[in-house]
């Protein structure tokens, strides 16, 4: 049903399919953690290039490690370091080109070269992020975000 042979159009026609697909995995599921692990599956299974795709929940002034697919991650992250923290704390998606350019980037994996992380926001509540990183420099561009974003926002319908 869900196939990777399926997107053969634009990538942003690709993007549209995978938010219809996000869209059929949610129908009638109300429980938050089966919901992001289906949804980190689907993009793993639908972005190329990358190395790790998941999500940080906030919980108790932090982050802490959601469903996810790739490598073990570190497990809580504080909104002050990373990529992840700058993105929860100031609720906007940040790209980063190179990682090891970024001011207190947090290096769980030392094959990431490039990061995009889009805030969780429900109802004017942050609920966490949505963090993909990449082995490849300058991996994400404008379309990935503005892609990534309506993804989370359908998601949000959801959590």
């Amino acid at each position: 049903m869900f196939h990777k042979a399926l997107y053969g159009g634009s990538r942003e026609q690709n993007y549209e399919s995978v938010i219809m697909q996000l869209q059929a995995l949610l129908e009638g599921e109300t429980d938050r953690i089966a919901n992001l692990a289906n949804a980190s599956a689907l993009l793993n299974q639908f972005l190329d290039r990358i190395n790790w795709v998941g999500f940080y929940l906030y919980r108790d002034g932090e982050l802490v490690l959601g469903p996810f697919q790739g490598l073990p991650a570190c497990v809580r992250i504080p909104l002050t370091r990373g990529v992840c923290g700058k993105s929860a704390s100031q609720r906007t998606t940040i790209r980063v080109a190179n990682v090891h350019e970024f001011p207190g980037h947090i290096a769980c994996d030392s094959a990431s070269q490039s990061e995009i992380v889009v805030p969780i926001v429900k109802n004017g509540e942050l609920i966490g992020v949505l963090d993909i990183d990449s082995p490849e420099l300058n991996r994400f561009d404008e379309v990935d975000q503005s892609y990534l974003e309506k993804f989370v926002e359908r998601l949000c319908t959801s959590l």
